[in-house]
């Protein structure tokens, strides 16, 4: 008998999107790269090529950021009002195409729709809500001269200009709205470079722009890789600030790139962020938050708590329950209703993990769950990597050391409280941390010593619009979400009237 299929059918809207020519979307309009290059896009379920995106170069660089600084004045100009109702109505829009933007990003990214239909695309519906209420909000100061004068001074809040948004492939859609909203609601055009692995919710985002009516050039998307597109946006002196996601070593890049013009700069960058788990926690919630902030999206996430040190009394039982949790994962495509984690981006990154993985063992850590690459043959064409859970780890381990983006976690133990910290903050990044304990006490104090710029107690991974999000030390700087979000994007002018 034949077991019916879990996998719904692609909806006619996202069949069509895949299926027409994906240009370059520049002042208003899609057009083919300068130098007619294109980029295969696969699905990372099956390998196969589901769609062709244009290949940017410095030329179509130029055109873009030409489009959106002769648009930035009348962008910054237009009447609050008008930006708050182009971006509230953006934001109802994607909350209405929630079903086909998920679609599109499962089968460009993998993540399953139960994170990318659920989760994503509302998320990044209500950034654009939130920030459009922001822009009839922005307000300058009168201040008073300490020294008495006769002066009236008042402060403006005003546009840094032009900015260049390049984000990564592990969350498309989401990145556009971090990104996209704060920058149009502080009056700034954009050029947005999306990861050449998964361009396409970006095109699709810049379409639906466009039918909102947007005006052409105030978001400018150009497809390619980092060397051919990401480079001459960073380095481009006509460009104000960039802003990015992404790895350690291409922030770097961007660092060097931005002194040609001094660019103002947003960085969110890696992490290994670490999870502590006290003798008085609740066990079962441990489990299930330290599940979840290490294998959320495949492991895919800058914050994942992967470094997990547990308080030695409870270790065995810890370790058991997340053993037996880490086994109910069901691997597949990310269209299929009973996938509970999909595939990996890419090969490149399957094998990087894979090659991490291999590292713990031969290292002389001991997989409990996974450790050896995926044997399933239904699943031996797609991106996929086993759901790996490693004990008997120590800090020096690569392991430990490395970002691994992958579906991975390290568990080790604790003594003490103070040594549950230097654990914790025994690491180059400062992104995110969680604790679990009962101790209110505890609580405080350990919040207070880790240094990472997020820590979640007793939860992992939580997230609102409102709330701030950046991180410490080779993290990065800046901030992403809430009202703290706006300041790069926007710059005090001071104005002084003599008034003798």
């Amino acid at each position: 008998m034949a077991v019916p299929s879990t996998k719904p059918a692609v909806l006619p809207q996202v069949q069509e999107f895949l299926d027409r020519s994906h240009g370059l979307f520049i002042d208003g309009e899609f057009r083919p790269a300068a130098q007619g290059g294109t980029l295969s896009v696969l699905d990372p379920a099956t390998g196969e090529q589901i769609a062709t995106v244009a290949a940017a170069t410095a030329v179509d660089v130029d055109a873009a950021v030409a489009a959106a600084r002769a648009a930035q004045p009348g962008w910054a100009t237009l009447a609050p009002s008008a930006k708050a109702d182009l971006m509230w109505k953006l934001g109802e829009a994607l909350e209405q195409r929630a079903q086909e933007f998920g679609q599109l990003e499962s089968l460009d990214n993998g993540k399953p729709m139960g994170e990318s239909g659920a989760l994503d695309v509302p998320l990044c519906a209500s950034l654009f809500k939130y920030y459009a209420g922001w822009i009839t909000k922005l307000e300058g100061e009168t201040m008073t001269p300490a020294g008495g004068l006769d002066m009236h001074v008042y402060t403006l809040r005003e546009p840094v200009g032009v900015v260049g948004a390049i984000i990564p492939w592990n969350f498309p859609l989401l990145m556009c709205g971090y990104k996209l909203g704060p920058a149009l609601a502080a009056g700034n055009t954009v050029v947005l470079k999306p990861a050449e692995q998964t361009p396409l919710s970006a095109l699709r985002l810049a379409a639906l722009m466009a039918e909102i009516g947007f005006p052409a050039g105030v978001v400018n998307v150009i497809t390619g890789d980092g060397p051919d597109a990401g480079a001459p946006l960073a380095a481009h002196r006509d460009v104000d600030k960039i802003t990015f996601t992404g790895e350690n070593a291409t922030g770097a890049k961007i660092i060097q790139a931005s002194t040609g013009n001094m660019k103002k700069l947003t960085l969110e960058l890696g992490g290994k962020s670490p999870s502590l788990v006290f003798a008085d926690a609740d066990l079962d919630a441990a489990v299930e938050g330290t599940f979840g902030a290490v294998y959320f999206n495949q492991g895919q996430c800058c914050i994942a708590g992967a470094r997990v040190f547990v308080h030695s009394s409870i270790r065995d039982a810890f370790v058991a329950k997340l053993a037996e949790r880490v086994r109910q994962v069901k691997l597949g495509p990310g269209l299929d209703a009973d996938t509970t984690m999909g595939p990996l981006v890419s090969a490149e990154q399957r094998d990087r993990v894979n090659s991490l993985i291999a590292s713990g063992l031969e290292q002389g850590a001991t997989a409990v769950v996974g450790g050896a690459p995926v044997s399933d043959p239904a699943l031996a064409d797609g991106f996929y990597v086993e759901p790996t859970l490693f004990t008997d780890v120590t800090p020096d381990m690569t392991i430990m050391r490395q970002e691994i983006f992958g579906p991975v976690a390290m568990v080790s133990t604790f003594e003490t409280d103070e040594e549950a910290i230097a654990l914790a903050n025994d690491t180059a990044f400062g992104l995110a941390s969680g604790i679990w304990t009962r101790d209110v006490g505890r609580t405080h104090r350990v919040a207070k010593a880790i240094r990472a710029g997020v820590v979640w107690v007793n939860t992992y991974g939580m997230f609102d619009v409102a709330i701030p999000y950046g991180g410490f030390k080779a993290s990065g700087y800046g901030k992403e979400l809430g009202r703290e979000a706006m300041e790069p994007y926007l710059q005090t002018k001071t104005v002084w009237i003599d008034l003798s």
